[in-house]
């Protein structure tokens, strides 16, 4: 008895939740195509900073590379001048780098 009482206003106490879903769904329905745009413009398009970035990155490998090519080439003398030592020859001379 106490519920049905319940039960008639439950519809009236819960109908701005269902009102309220239906405008954030109605919302989310139009701005998607506008969300999708811009992501795929961004997706498009390099920024300054994103430029830059790339840039570093790239003078970065490069010494790196120069750096790992240099201690092989100092590994390779040494053991020329190890070999030459063992031959009572002088060591041979550092190469020039090549830029």
């Amino acid at each position: 008895m106490i519920l049905r009482p319940l039960f008639l206003a439950a519809p009236l106490l819960l109908g701005g939740c269902v009102v309220g879903t239906i405008a954030s769904t109605a919302v989310d329905v139009v701005t998607l195509p506008v969300k999708i745009v811009s992501a795929g413009v961004d997706a498009a398009t390099t920024s300054q900073s994103e430029a830059d970035q790339k840039r570093g990155r790239e003078v970065r490998k490069a010494e790196e590379k120069a750096g790992r090519e240099a201690r092989e080439a100092e590994k390779q003398r040494a053991a020329a001048c190890k070999q030459a030592s063992k031959r009572g020859e002088p060591c041979p001379p550092p190469s020039q780098p090549t830029s």
